[in-house]
């Protein structure tokens, strides 16, 4: 209707500010991604006592690593498309609930081949987590903070990875491995249950949709008390061009031909990466002749440096987006190669190594989640970011796979041959770097959505 009132929720949000909604926002974010984290990582950290626990050789547990990463690269697509169409507050429930009931399952698993499969299930609803909490927290925040709260948002991801990490040095040894599947099988259907209740839903999904009109105009009511929805209002989001539905070949349009792909490819090379260094170092460094104990807090210093490298680089990633990461994945190489000889020093050494590996590696996968899924509109932002994790974590399932393989070589060669991915991943992100640049250049309207 021509003179059909509008409300411009972009507008809406940049006057407004950061105010309790987004905080309230964060906060369920904050345990959303903290369990999905922990479910993630609490595999590699049982490792070594299924090792020990099921007579089977290190190099058998490849498969068993790379399991629930096969899940999460169907569950990322699977999941992200819920999102786009019944709205980001179900696809997080659905699957919290989903891989808290296999990871719970898990601890009564009696052999590799059952931990598998349960693993592979899990797997489908983890990677439902990521791309559907960074859409719900850009959607919901003012311009100048898209970025920076996604990045917050999903930051703590590596926090979650570090639990597992310190209930295996502490409770392990008194309870079994079991506990380490427990914990993660019961806190995520406890999450997804309270969610029902208290979890907001993206404010641009609801614009997008005449069904969320309800709820849309009581949101708005409570973040800006003075605003007044006039009758019949037609709500927009103004900043950015929507597509009917959802269609793959619409994540190659707006002068996305050349960055998509290589944003999958850059998400592979830096899950290749993460995930051998996630699952391996534990058991690596067990293997080289370090106490359990040890191997077990490197893995968890190498998640808490990368909360701590996500939250601290989120201003230099709102400003300066894949630039930034770019010379991330450089600095990444050295780093990442000295932990092999950082184990053979001194535990002070190997810890302060895995700690920058991790804030560097775990702060450019909070990065990318974030500045990747930023190039799209909210009707395929939660699509695209699952397509981005999903085509990604076939680098994912490569990693763990290539240790299991290299697994007899001397501990310094392996994390050498692991720095690999990341200095292939600052060729490519630099290259995305430029043609984003050009985009925007040619596509000034298109800066304003990012």
């Amino acid at each position: 209707m021509a003179n059909q009132p509008e409300v411009q929720v972009s507008r809406l949000l940049d006057e407004r500010g950061l105010s309790s909604f987004q905080i309230k926002l964060l906060i369920w974010s904050f345990f959303i991604v903290l369990i999905d984290g922990y479910d993630i990582a609490a595999i590699a950290f049982a490792a070594p006592h299924l090792v020990r626990a099921w007579g089977v050789a290190p190099g058998a547990l490849g498969p068993v690593f790379s399991a629930s990463l096969v899940g999460i690269l169907f569950g990322s697509a699977i999941f992200g498309g819920v999102g786009d169409r019944y709205g980001r507050k179900a696809a997080l429930i659905g699957s919290n609930l989903w891989f808290g009931a296999f990871t719970l399952a898990a601890a009564y698993a009696t052999n590799l081949e059952q931990m598998f499969w349960l693993r592979l299930l899990a797997g489908l609803g983890i990677g439902g987590v990521i791309p559907n909490v960074v859409a719900v927290n850009a959607e919901s925040a003012p311009r100048h903070l898209r970025a920076t709260l996604a990045i917050i948002a999903v930051g703590c991801v590596p926090i979650g990875g570090a639990i597992p990490g310190f209930v295996a040095a502490a409770f392990v040894p008194t309870y079994g491995w079991q506990i380490l599947f427990l914990l993660g099988g019961i806190a995520p259907i406890v999450i997804g249950l309270a969610a029902i209740f208290g979890l907001p839903e993206s404010i641009k999904y609801m614009a997008l949709h005449e069904s969320q009109r309800g709820r849309m105009e009581a949101l708005i009511a409570a973040i800006r008390p003075g605003f007044k929805v006039p009758a019949n209002a037609r709500f927009v989001i103004e900043d950015e061009k929507q597509f009917p539905g959802f269609n793959p070949v619409y994540l190659f349009r707006e002068g996305l031909a050349a960055i998509t792909p290589l944003l999958w490819l850059l998400f592979a090379l830096n899950l290749m990466g993460y995930f051998f260094l996630l699952s391996w170092t534990p058991t690596l460094l067990t293997a080289a002749k370090l106490p359990p104990a040890t191997g077990a807090l490197a893995g968890a210093v190498l998640q808490v440096g990368g909360t701590v490298g996500a939250l601290t680089l989120c201003g230099l990633l709102q400003r300066h987006r894949f630039l930034a990461i770019a010379i991330m994945f450089v600095i990444a190489v050295p780093v990442v190669g000295s932990i092999g000889f950082a184990g053979l020093t001194s535990q002070p050494a190997l810890l302060t190594a895995t700690f920058f590996a991790g804030f560097l590696v775990l702060g450019i996968q909070s990065g990318i989640n974030v500045v990747g899924a930023m190039i799209y509109p909210t009707s395929l932002r939660a699509n695209g970011s699952g397509w981005q994790l999903g085509i990604g974590r076939i680098g994912s399932i490569v990693g763990p796979l290539v240790g299991a393989v290299f697994v007899g070589l001397p501990v310094q060669t392996l994390y050498m041959w692991a720095a690999l991915p990341f200095a292939v991943g600052a060729v490519i992100c630099f290259i995305i770097h430029r043609l984003n640049a050009a985009r925007l250049a040619a596509r000034p309207e298109l800066r304003e959505a990012q």
